[in-house]
């Protein structure tokens, strides 16, 4: 039944209800009118949200009111500079119904999202849409920042100067670097449509003399030279064989001495204890039907096979970690 507290955190996102309460608190029948619901919504969905660790409540019944918690006030109002909504609603709008069909993924091995419908992939659907690959590029950093965040307090970049972020969406991973390490010039390479994006997130940071946005699609250019490339929820997307052909596309533009870092939910070795990382391997079932989650392990055999001279796993918070790869000096 883990669907049901979901599907109640989903729905006030969607609403926007974290944004509406703010800083203030409401009581029942003002909050139910400021987010447009029904009367039979109150109290009940507002008090499933105070069970479930969502909102807090001062006082009971009638005149009780409801305000952010401190988590909530933090990722989930979008006035915050932590908002992480972004992701909630992606996956409130698709991943949702699409699990659906998990049973179907898993006999078939088929995909289940949009390319049921209309015959295109995720990304031709999403890279059509302007809005809609604003929407997700966003939801992506949003849920991303905290690991991105963590990588430039964890890495040592001292002994590098250049890095290029493969995929590198909004510009994020490149202006988190940038903005904490003073020395490092950065490269954000990705497909055409994505540039401006980047651009104008790159610029809002004052950060154009050191991040640049550049175009690239990884599966036919070879990527720009740098001391570090990164790849931040990247492999997963796609299968083995990419998989391997991304990473010797690192290990070909790296100079001697060079790292390669990506980051993801790891499945640990042991494949026992990261459910997240597990589930997100079936998510990239359903998305993309051969993409897979991997381990550490298998990271380590891969760039093994292309040349690499050592891996090791950095945690970075939860279930993500940066998988480091380097190339020997």
């Amino acid at each position: 039944m883990a669907f049901w507290p979901s599907k109640v955190l989903l729905s006030a996102v969607e609403l926007d209800l974290f944004s509406v309460l703010g800083d203030k608190a409401m009581d029942g029948s003002a909050l139910q009118r400021a987010v447009r619901l029904h009367a039979r919504a109150n109290p009940d969905f507002f008090d499933a949200l105070v069970a479930l660790g969502f909102l807090d409540r001062e006082g009971d019944g009638a005149g009780a009111s409801y305000r952010n918690t401190a988590e909530t006030a933090l990722f989930l109002d979008r006035s915050s500079p932590q908002y992480m909504g972004g992701f909630l609603t992606m996956v409130n709008a698709r991943l949702y119904r699409f699990w659906g069909d998990l049973t179907e993924a898993l006999r078939t091995g088929r995909p289940q999202n949009e390319i049921k419908a209309t015959g295109k992939s995720m990304f031709e659907e999403l890279y059509s849409q302007p809005e809609r690959l604003d929407q997700f590029l966003k939801a992506m950093s949003g849920i991303s920042a905290g690991n991105f965040q963590a990588l430039a307090d964890t890495f040592d970049f001292s002994g590098y100067r250049t890095v290029c972020d493969a995929g590198g969406a909004t510009g994020l991973l490149s202006t988190t670097l940038a903005a904490k390490h003073p020395h490092l010039h950065c490269i954000s390479a990705d497909l055409p449509a994505v540039l401006p994006i980047a651009q104008r997130h790159i610029e809002a940071c004052g950060l154009s003399d050191r991040v640049t946005a550049q175009a690239l699609d990884f599966f036919t250019d070879p990527l720009p030279r740098a001391d570090v490339i990164t790849m931040g929820m990247i492999l997963h997307d796609w299968s083995l064989e990419k998989k391997k052909q991304l990473i010797r596309a690192a290990y070909d533009a790296l100079p001697e001495g060079g790292a390669f870092i990506v980051i993801e939910n790891l499945i640990d070795d042991a494949r026992r204890e990261n459910a997240f990382g597990l589930m997100m391997s079936l998510n990239m079932l359903i998305e993309f039907g051969d993409a897979f989650d991997y381990t550490g392990a298998d990271f380590s055999r891969w760039c093994g096979e292309a040349g690499f001279a050592s891996t090791r796993v950095l945690p970075l918070g939860g279930p993500a970690s940066a998988a480091v790869a380097f190339k020997q000096a």
